[in-house]
């Protein structure tokens, strides 16, 4: 970092120089595009981290203060001060974006100065143990809920995953992560370096697949999303999912053996369709053109747990059709941080059975938990803080009156309401002897759900060698 802080406080020094009167914005954009343009960084996401107030909104408010002041000993401390947040926002170019990572687990990260620590069930199951990449697939055996039977590609053999290109849907080639969930074999599939991936078309697995991305910062952004289509056995760790869109059909590979006619997706980061025994974990998410995470057509036995979701207007839907009854439906969601940007649906269900276990929602715009269709919903341990001036109300009934909804078993137990957050309880108070023998998850108090996701998100930070 001292070579571009250097750097950069040359350039800062020469732009203001150059006269006083530019506007703090102005100020910001030339130092960070010179400074991108001389480190080949892509300019949009110079652009957007210039623009992110979670980064520079009190050094711009700085700049635009300083910059009313002729003393040079203020440009002195506008250059290094300035100097010094181009130069951290640039070193973080090749880890993963800080904006979708675990927000709060990055700044835990950095106040944890001691030995590894791993505070939930999940993560005390294979983290801080600094021979974790001799045996990666471990972490098949330490799923929790209602996927506690997930495998992934555990058995399979290990394939590296060695370049970023997706320009080829119809013949991938060896290298390519579409290439490797291609495959008809259980596969545990993980990368050679730090990659950024666009898709050109939606990922269509196989099943009996593992992607680890533990080790490096694994993004797919900018193009299209997963579709986990009536396969079973599927395992996603430690991906960032950020921008995804939708994609044109046509001509696409989605089998060993097979090449048809797709149409277009619809911009999920992740669609699960028709599928069973799916895990996802430690993934960061945000900003989708449909849903971060879809779970329909009959999937069950499906656990999300440990993922940090931002910025996203309608983010988790579990049962997306009135006509498709999803009776047998059921997912758990656990130790998942819930933060900026979020208005509704964390989840929403229809019909099905969700288990949403040890959750931290920090804000949302409309509702938290939503549902239709006589979905049952058992919430235990989470902690829920309205944001100030939104919806204080935790749930939201769709389409049906009191009549209707007040025999849905949607239960409130043990939870932690902030800010005048509330829960409005309904249907069966004794749910637990009928569901009896269900893997559901156990919950601990809620006061300890802001340990508990602590390291939520794709942002561990996992070196070989080292505990992760």
């Amino acid at each position: 970092m001292n070579s571009i802080f250097i750097l950069v406080l040359l350039l800062s020094s020469n732009l203001l120089s150059s006269g006083n009167e530019v506007a703090a914005g102005g100020e910001v954009n030339q130092v960070c595009a010179k400074v991108y343009g001389l480190l080949n960084c892509n300019k949009e996401k110079c652009d957007a981290k210039c623009n992110d107030p979670e980064y520079v909104g009190t050094c711009i408010a700085n700049i635009s203060l300083l910059l009313k002041m002729k003393s040079t000993t203020y440009h002195l401390v506008l250059v290094v001060t300035f100097a010094y947040v181009i130069s951290v926002m640039v070193d973080g170019s090749t880890r993963s974006n800080e904006t979708l990572s675990s927000r709060r687990g990055l700044y835990r990260h950095k106040k944890h100065n001691g030995p590894c620590v791993a505070h939930n069930i999940i993560d005390k199951c294979w983290r801080c143990d600094p021979k974790w990449a001799d045996n990666r697939q471990k972490l098949a055996g330490c799923v929790q809920g209602f996927g506690h039977n997930t495998t992934g590609g555990k058995g399979g053999k290990i394939y590296v995953v060695t370049t970023s290109v997706d320009d080829d849907v119809i013949n991938p080639k060896p290298g390519t992560l579409r290439h490797a969930v291609l495959q008809p074999e259980p596969l545990w599939i993980i990368f050679s370096r730090h990659m950024n991936i666009k898709l050109c078309r939606e990922l269509i697995f196989t099943s009996n697949k593992t992607i680890d991305a533990r080790g490096f910062h694994i993004h797919i952004a900018g193009g299209a999303g997963i579709m986990l289509q009536n396969i079973r056995n599927i395992i996603i760790f430690n991906i960032h999912m950020y921008d995804i869109t939708p994609a044109k059909g046509g001509m696409i590979k989605s089998a060993p053996h097979h090449v048809g006619v797709r149409g277009a997706s619809d911009g999920d980061a992740i669609c699960i369709f028709g599928s069973t025994d799916v895990w996802i974990d430690h993934c960061s998410f945000g900003n989708s053109y449909d849903g971060l995470i879809d779970v329909v057509a009959r999937s069950t036995d499906i656990t999300i747990s440990n993922n940090h979701f931002v910025r996203h207007d309608k983010a988790l839907l579990f049962g997306a059709s009135d006509e498709t009854p999803d009776e047998n439906m059921k997912v758990t969601l656990a130790f998942n941080h819930f933060g900026k940007g979020l208005t509704q649906r964390l989840p929403a269900v229809r019909w099905g059975f969700v288990h949403v276990v040890n959750n931290d929602y920090t804000m949302w715009k409309s509702y938290a938990i939503g549902g239709a269709k006589g979905a049952t919903i058992i919430s235990q341990g989470n902690r829920y803080k309205a944001e100030h001036g939104a919806a204080k109300e935790v749930t939201h009934r769709n389409q049906a009156e009191k009549s209707e909804w007040c025999k849905w078993t949607w239960r409130s137990e043990g939870d932690w309401m902030l800010n005048g957050a509330f829960f409005v309880n309904s249907g069966n108070p004794h749910w637990a002897k009928k569901y009896k023998g269900y893997p559901l998850l156990r919950p601990e108090p809620a006061h300890r759900v802001h340990e508990l996701t602590n390291f939520a998100g794709a942002a561990l930070g996992c070196r070989v060698g080292l505990p992760c």
